[in-house]
């Protein structure tokens, strides 16, 4: 193995994204199992610079010609090495190098299979987040200010049904069907989250669905030309998302580049004990950072103190008190999911005046 061929692709690719990995040994096993030696020498020389480029700025970095260029480009996109979409500004297609996570770990689950690669790549994805909590562990008041100059990973949706005065004040990006209804191009893909639970022999503890992730515009385009996911309709993507609901899912989307203001290209239905964003926050190695505009408002004379919203809140966030549940508002992230179970329908979601960053501190793990 060439150790220092191996160290850089690592360097190039965790600088693609904007989480700090280690370029540790699991991490190189793990590349090893996704590139081939050429492919790790491409992206040395193309992208060492920026993780984004067109074809004509790829042309310049290689003297392959186009035919083997055009294949090694093919090959990556399919892989789930780098992705392909093009620019609303150009017009161009751009390929963005894809960082460990966000980005490899979804392309590299997000097929379904169970084979003994599969299986391997989901142990060695896990050993690398572990690594991570050692990392933030070791260096947590650091990382943890770093962490407050990055954008919020994602952008919370509430439960479809549990918005007080909903026709009111409803934003439109703030109704999950309304954002299916917006869209022409939808996919929907196996959730990468559950699938490498499932291959770690830790199943879903609510049983939730397993292919309930939905793209849109051109990241579903790319998907499913790419055969990560398959066209859905706007009817079957409506009902996948109230039974993610009814599961006790969050519906979380994605924007491009983490802006808000741009395209939405993805809506995770996300649990509590998969979902890669809870696991890196409830295993030390990250904060729970995302924005919402909801809160959860618990009406005390409705309240019998079931604990219902207490098993089912995702951030843990619900407490009884003399008998009454209680939100601890900097906790809550506006997701409906309580609302949605309460039996006494004791709880209902208000939209607050502007919008929320939730930003929650991981759990201080212990260092060796």
């Amino acid at each position: 193995m060439d150790e220092k061929l191996w160290y850089k692709v690592s360097r190039v690719i965790v600088k693609a994204g904007p989480m700090p990995f280690p370029v540790s040994e699991t991490l190189i096993e793990l590349l090893q199992e996704i590139i081939t030696d050429e492919q790790a020498e491409f992206i040395i020389s193309v992208y060492n610079r920026k993780p984004n480029m067109n074809l004509e700025e790829i042309q310049k970095k290689t003297d392959m010609d186009n035919t083997s260029l055009t294949k090694m480009l093919d090959v990556l996109q399919y892989n789930g090495v780098i992705a392909g979409t093009q620019s609303k500004t150009t017009g161009k297609t751009v390929f963005r190098l894809q960082p460990p996570f966000p980005g490899l770990f979804e392309f590299q689950l997000m097929r379904p299979g169970e084979s003994e690669r599969e299986k391997k790549l989901a142990r060695l994805f896990d050993k690398l987040f572990g690594e991570m909590g050692e990392l933030t562990s070791k260096n947590y008041d650091k990382l943890i200010a770093q962490y407050k100059n990055f954008p919020p990973v994602d952008r919370v949706v509430p439960v479809e049904q549990e918005v007080e005065a909903r026709e009111e004040i409803i934003m439109p990006m703030e109704d999950v069907f309304k954002i299916v209804d917006k869209n022409e191009d939808i996919a929907v893909a196996l959730c990468y989250c559950r699938h490498e639970k499932d291959l770690l022999d830790e199943p879903c503890k609510l049983n939730a669905p397993r292919t309930n992730c939905l793209l849109f515009g051109k990241t579903a385009q790319f998907c499913i030309e790419k055969e990560f996911a398959k066209v859905i309709t706007k009817d079957d993507a409506k009902k996948l998302l109230s039974e993610a609901e009814d599961a006790g899912l969050v519906h979380k989307a994605f924007h491009i580049h983490q802006d808000p203001s741009r395209d939405l290209e993805a809506i995770c239905n996300c649990c509590n004990c998969c979902c890669g964003i809870f696991q890196l926050y409830n295993r030390g190695v990250m904060p729970f950072y995302t924005i919402t505009n909801y809160l959860a408002v618990i009406e005390d004379e409705k309240c019998v103190g079931c604990g219902k919203c207490i098993e089912m809140c995702p951030m843990k966030t619900i407490r009884l008190e003399e008998t009454i549940a209680k939100i601890y508002e900097t906790r809550c992230i506006g997701c409906g999911v309580c609302a949605h179970h309460c039996p006494e329908e004791a709880i209902h979601l208000t939209r607050t005046e502007e919008m929320r960053n939730i930003f929650v501190p991981p759990p201080k793990m212990a260092s060796e």
